[in-house]
């Protein structure tokens, strides 16, 4: 790869604060989008008439080519430019959202969902990239503090501003409310945002299709393992085959192809490479956390959605004040040491939650939330500053490409773990509570009268529902305990990093 097409100085940038804000706007728009749309799926599959199974492509489509797009940002950013790539971006992706929201049948919504994800894919790398080549290198901290809190803050406001949107109007308006931002984040980004030169770079056709071939099925494997027993199912043997060949594949090609489809010096940066695998850590804990507790604030303690939604909101407040000063914190204080900051705080948060019970009230929600938020905002910016500290400019937007897709990747790994165990936990936890549940346990003696005047079939029932709540709650903790022992894995690799020499004065 040659060296890519020159920004603009930092310095000399004009109206950084009206690019910085269509950047924000263009980032929370695509980040929300992989969220909002969780709760307004059962209305979706009425007005649709889509089965339990097929209502879930709503998601999985977005999910996937968004995934596969993701690397290719770089390319045809250098191909195109980077400003007419984002316009592109922008545009399509707005579009999209309006014929999603018109959608009359399944096929249609999954069309129209594989292309948001296909222009939305470019949207959070070109962000993170362009907010870094406008800031001077003493201001990144502060740039990526604010990239950070959309990334982060999105999927947590998500399901509760689809839920509200849902009950308050209906399904549609999770996607008409990207209209208004989307149409301003088009119009000041053209008015405002510089472009780079372009540069004819050869597509590796071979390499992309590899990596998007792996992408892929990884992705569907994950989507679709818990619906088909895991492997138990031929088809996610055969996904898993064709995963593992495509990655091998990519990687001997990578390595060994003149002009591969990334450029393997990129990964001789040790705070890069590094950096990728905190990230994909971190997507793990982001959204796993998010995907347990509103089934677990809704089904086993009754919360309705709207509820659900303020109950995880203390967790968006934890990660806005840790923005808030971090981006400044990063300028003085070692970032190795707010990102264990940040873990320790994670860890804590986590252990807290391992402590739920079925009957507490809101109070240790909120806690854990607003903890987790500070830890987690504590380890995102600093972790972001020091990945691309040392990294050449010239590969900015490729390295900001594969940050977004690992990141993305972490979070379905996690997802589909925390799910997969839920499951199967709640089963051995029900057999082995069941157990327990006879005439000779002298705990049920006191409950035999009741029984009795429920009658037989309905006592039994009755005690079976709540066998399984517990079972289930059980199964929470678990998961819990399992993300508190991943984030405390993820302390030792602090020592990889390194800490960029300090800029040299203007």
């Amino acid at each position: 790869m040659q060296p890519g097409a020159p920004s603009p100085a930092a310095g000399t940038v004009a109206h950084r604060g009206m690019i910085t804000v269509a950047i924000m706007l263009a980032t929370v728009m695509q980040v929300l989008d992989t969220t909002i749309a969780n709760v307004a799926l059962p209305s979706m599959q009425g007005d649709l008439n889509a089965t339990q199974d097929t209502v879930t492509w709503v998601l999985t489509s977005y999910i996937v080519a968004s995934a596969i797009l993701t690397p290719v940002t770089g390319w045809l950013a250098e191909r195109f430019g980077r400003k007419r790539l984002f316009l592109t971006a922008v545009a399509g992706f707005t579009m999209t959202s309006l014929l999603c929201g018109v959608a009359l049948g399944m096929t249609e919504m999954v069309v129209f969902r594989v292309f948001q994800g296909v222009f939305g894919a470019a949207l959070v790398p070109l962000s993170q990239a362009v907010l870094l080549d406008i800031n001077p290198r003493e201001r990144h901290g502060q740039a990526m503090a604010m990239w950070g809190a959309g990334i982060m803050v999105g999927p947590i406001i998500g399901p509760t501003l689809g839920g509200w949107l849902t009950d308050a109007l209906n399904w549609r308006w999770v996607f008409y409310i990207n209209l208004p931002v989307g149409l301003f984040a088009f119009m000041a980004l053209m008015a405002f945002l510089p472009e780079t030169e372009t540069r004819k770079r050869r597509f590796d056709f071979f390499g992309f299709a590899l990596l998007s071939l792996g992408i892929a099925t990884l992705q569907m494997m994950l989507d679709r393992g818990e619906q088909l027993d895991w492997f138990g199912s031929a088809e996610i043997w055969i996904e898993l085959a064709v995963m593992i060949s495509a990655f091998w594949i990519f990687v001997v090609h990578t390595a060994t192809a003149h002009d591969g489809f990334i450029d393997p010096h990129i990964f001789r940066d040790r705070n890069f490479t590094t950096g990728l695998i905190f990230i994909f850590m971190i997507g793990i804990i982001l959204l796993a956390s998010m995907a347990l507790l509103p089934p677990m604030l809704q089904h086993l303690m009754g919360y309705p959605t709207v509820t659900t939604g303020l109950l995880l909101a203390p967790r968006g407040v934890g990660v806005m004040i840790t923005m808030i000063v971090v981006g400044r914190l990063v300028r003085t204080v070692d970032a190795r040491l707010l990102i264990l900051c940040g873990l320790l705080l994670t860890a804590w948060s986590l252990h807290a939650m391992t402590d739920f019970t079925i009957v507490m009230g809101r109070g240790p929600v909120i806690a854990t939330g607003v903890i987790q938020g500070l830890g987690l905002g504590l380890v995102f910016v600093p972790l972001s500053t020091l990945t691309f500290a040392t990294l050449e400019v010239r590969f900015r937007t490729d390295a900001a490409s594969l940050f977004s897709l690992v990141r993305n990747l972490g979070s379905s790994v996690g997802i589909s773990i925390v799910v997969s165990l839920l499951a199967r936990n709640a089963q051995v936890n029900h057999a082995v509570l069941a157990g327990h549940v006879t005439p000779f346990n002298p705990a049920l003696t006191a409950y035999d009268a009741a029984f009795a005047a429920a009658g037989s079939a309905s006592a039994t029932a009755l005690l079976d529902a709540e066998v399984t709540r517990q079972a289930y709650m059980i199964a929470y903790l678990d998961d819990f305990k399992l993300m508190m022992f991943v984030t405390l894995a993820a302390i030792p690799m602090l020592a990889l990093l390194r800490r960029p020499p300090a800029p040299a004065p203007r």
